[in-house]
């Protein structure tokens, strides 16, 4: 493994790492939505944003990188890295509309 392989590495499980906990975090919050604890559930949804901060973190550095010219080669894991991010964005969304109307629906009960 080169030296420039291994940062890109780390980068790579960096993203995979972050975008998964926010995954994580945005799932907790739509089982806490279905208890209607929507507070809780949205303060989990605050916790994936943070997660998804420190994925875009480690992903502007490297798209830094190559536009200040460094050579960044394609490799499966950094692929794989940038799918995790956009699925895990697209799951956050979704959970997100959930959340909201799981609110919704609690409302309309009482």
């Amino acid at each position: 493994m080169t030296a420039q392989q291994k940062p890109l590495e780390e980068i790579s499980f960096q993203i995979i790492l972050h975008s998964g906990n926010a995954r994580s975090f945005a799932m907790e919050g739509v089982q806490l939505a279905k208890k209607g604890e929507f507070a809780a559930a949205h303060e989990r949804l605050e916790q994936a944003d943070n997660e998804f901060y420190q994925a875009h973190h480690a992903q502007t550095n490297l798209l830094q990188s190559e536009a200040r010219g460094d050579q960044v080669p394609p490799s499966l894991l950094l692929i794989h890295a940038q799918d995790h991010l956009m699925t895990s964005m697209t799951t956050k969304e979704l959970c997100l509309e959930i959340i909201e109307l799981h609110e919704k629906f609690a409302k309309e009960r009482r």
